[in-house]
């Protein structure tokens, strides 16, 4: 196994730290989100991180620098994790429709046995108003059933967004500047291949 290790299943997270120039390996963690407790989205997310980090760790042994992350929509105090079906990300786009929310992101990275960093990032995203036609179009594609908040923003969700305040790699997924910062600070710099 490669000495980086990204704990997530997420084809997102693995292009993004792919397109940070690092050569890695996943692995699913296989941790139950239900037995977390949090007092806040951004706690909630940072713990998340966290027990991905450590059951990943736990998979792989020592030796290896590991990489978690999670991610969850907040609008209006509640929480917006992944649709459960068609009719609940019909549910969730109609809120997020017209309004402001913030996505948190949650990263913890190991090195070994040490935590090296833990935290979270929250953005603020502006949606404008999305018709019915539109609303149809856009779940009939499927592409909001594995998303938190039933949107992805980096795809074709993209349409939707008036305004990013914040780092919209974090939305995606990965906060890439903070994760790029504390990998530097292991000595781990990314590998651009040769053109």
């Amino acid at each position: 196994m490669k000495e980086m290790v990204l704990a997530s299943k997420s084809p997102r997270r693995a292009e993004l730290l792919a397109q940070m120039g690092y050569d890695f390996d996943t692995v699913d963690s296989h941790i139950d989100e239900d037995m977390i407790t949090a007092s806040s989205p951004c706690e909630f997310v940072r713990k998340a991180a966290e027990a991905k980090a450590s059951g990943a760790l736990a998979l792989c042994g020592d030796g290896h620098i590991i990489i978690a992350a999670d991610t969850v929509v907040e609008l209006a105090g509640c929480v917006l994790g992944k649709p459960k079906d068609e009719q609940d990300a019909r549910r969730m786009l109609s809120e997020l429709s017209g309004s402001q929310h913030t996505v948190h992101t949650g990263l913890c990275v190991l090195s070994g046995n040490e935590r090296v960093y833990s935290g979270t990032s929250s953005t603020r995203v502006t949606f404008r108003k999305i018709g019915n036609k539109e609303l149809d179009l856009y779940i009939a594609s499927g592409e909001p059933l594995d998303k938190a908040g039933a949107v992805g923003v980096q795809e074709r969700g993209a349409i939707f967004v008036e305004r990013v305040e914040g780092d919209f790699y974090a939305v995606v997924g990965l906060p890439v500047c903070t994760l790029s910062v504390v990998l530097t600070g292991l000595g781990k710099y990314p590998n651009y291949g040769s053109s």
